[in-house]
């Protein structure tokens, strides 16, 4: 049982997005205890529930992962009924999480100026594909197109084939999920000290494409257009995977000319470091495949085992390249329990990722799994608009919830 509030208690949050950006958001706030009550529409829900692996429980496990620790109800905000009941909480609550096209909330006649009508502190978080002004605001997008947008496409894959996925195909609307919350924990402070609320104006390719190092820089004053390195990093020599003797891959980083010495005398190649060849990483980026090659050579005559070993007696950064699998058998994992095993009533077991960051006090809770379509609708209506069953019942004839 906790003892200690967590940070975000008696925080409201209105999630009425949909999929994964802004409402990762609402997820991060509710991990540490805000009050998220997740909207969706009448007998359709978030298509996120139907995204992903099944589950006996008819919702799928990204659903049961991502909308997790919220409360459940439905609304149709296009409605007479549906916007006054919407406006309504706005008034009781502190942040609403929206990830729509760009003027549809203004089409209902819900845009920012009427929320802030309802509640003049009221905080916004609007997520979208290209952000609210410029000329490509009402297009279209998903991470994918974000992702070859922001530039961060052009750059993975091998040198001489395609770009390929960078990861996973929902990296932009996770990044522009914290990106939301900090955005959100930000305008919340502002409106302790203000009393006024604001916009958050968070694009999905904006949020990847302030991640990408030194490109813009690099770019303005040189000119410089980087391609696919593969394995590679551009101005770090090692730094990259290699293939072990049991056929098993590591990731090794030299980002100093010291790690580098180390290494070459683990390998007993003090050769390597004598200053007259590659003891500096200029030296090393001129002779990238000689050392790569030294590198190569050594690592696949031992096992994985035995390179991260040496490694780390050398104080070299070196890891394995993890599968899941090989991330569920490892004791450091478990150890800081990185995921968690929780039961729920209508999945089972169910295993998810753990809370990030992790605090010291005030830490996150795992309460529950993302919960069925307007689970929690009547208990919301009644605690937080005292609504009437018999009120709440013609709402439901009128189709508002």
């Amino acid at each position: 049982m906790h003892t200690t509030k967590r940070p975000l208690e008696g925080v409201r949050v209105l999630d009425i997005a949909t999929f994964l950006a802004a409402p990762f958001a609402g997820t991060i706030m509710a991990d540490f205890g805000a009050d998220v009550i997740k909207i969706e529409q009448p007998r359709e829900g978030d298509p996120l529930r139907k995204f992903g692996t099944p589950t006996e429980c008819g919702d799928t496990l990204i659903w049961l992962s991502e909308a997790r620790n919220k409360r459940f109800m439905t609304l149709d905000l296009r409605t007479p009924a549906g916007k006054v009941l919407f406006l309504d909480l706005v008034a009781a609550s502190n942040v609403v999480l929206e990830n729509f096209r760009p003027g549809t909330l203004e089409r209902w006649g819900l845009g920012y100026e009427q929320l802030r009508a309802a509640n003049p502190r009221i905080v916004l978080l609007r997520v979208s594909a290209y952000g609210q002004t410029g000329p490509y605001k009402e297009k279209p997008g998903f991470a994918r197109v974000a992702h070859g947008f922001s530039g961060l496409t052009h750059l993975s894959g091998m040198p001489d084939g395609p770009p390929v996925v960078p990861g996973s195909t929902s990296l932009a609307d996770y990044i522009s999920g914290l990106w939301g919350a900090v955005g959100v924990l930000l305008a919340l402070r502002d409106a302790e000290r203000t009393g006024e609320g604001q916009v958050i104006d968070v694009p999905l390719y904006a949020s990847v494409f302030r991640l990408l190092d030194e490109l813009v820089p690099a770019y303005a004053k040189f000119g410089e257009v980087r391609g696919r390195l593969g394995t590679e990093v551009p101005h770090v020599v090692p730094h990259g995977h290699w293939k072990t003797a049991d056929d098993r891959w590591i990731a090794l980083a030299c980002s100093s000319d010291k790690i580098f010495a180390r290494l070459a005398k683990e390998m007993g190649r003090l050769d390597l470091a004598e200053a007259d060849r590659f003891a500096t990483n200029p030296q090393r980026i001129v002779g990238r495949d000689i050392v790569n090659r030294e590198i190569a050579n050594w690592v696949a005559s031992l096992s994985l085992a035995e390179v991260v070993a040496r490694c780390d007696r050398a104080g070299v950064p070196c890891g394995p390249v993890m599968t899941i699998a090989d991330i569920f058998d490892d004791p450091h994992y478990a150890a800081r329990e990185d995921y968690r095993c929780v039961e729920d009533d209508r999945a089972g077991e169910v295993v998810v990722p753990s809370a990030l960051p992790r605090l010291s006090r005030g830490a996150a809770e795992l309460r529950h799994l993302g919960g069925a379509l307007g689970a929690h609708t009547a208990e919301i209506l009644r605690s937080l608009l005292s609504l009437s069953d018999d009120e709440i019942d013609t709402l439901k004839a009128e189709g508002a919830v």
